[in-house]
């Protein structure tokens, strides 16, 4: 029997991409893992965040790919 949500599944962006997807500086990304409003995962002295939860943030103060307008 196959898992189906494995961590292989899973991609994982830097710090750097999360703040250029989110159009934010990497400090305001770092501010936001310290807070507990964006997990992320800690490899040594760097940080990876799951895509997925940067995705369900943005759609959670209504940036998601539906609020887009003309």
């Amino acid at each position: 029997m196959a898992e189906k949500n494995t961590f292989s599944d899973v991609r994982f962006l830097t710090v750097a991409e999360v703040a250029d997807v989110m159009r934010v500086s990497k400090m305001t990304v770092y501010r936001m893992i310290r807070s507990g409003e964006l997990p992320a995962v800690q490899f040594g002295r760097s940080y990876r965040v799951p895509e997925n939860a940067v995705n369900e943030h943005l759609r959670s103060v209504g940036l998601g790919s539906s609020a887009e307008t003309a």
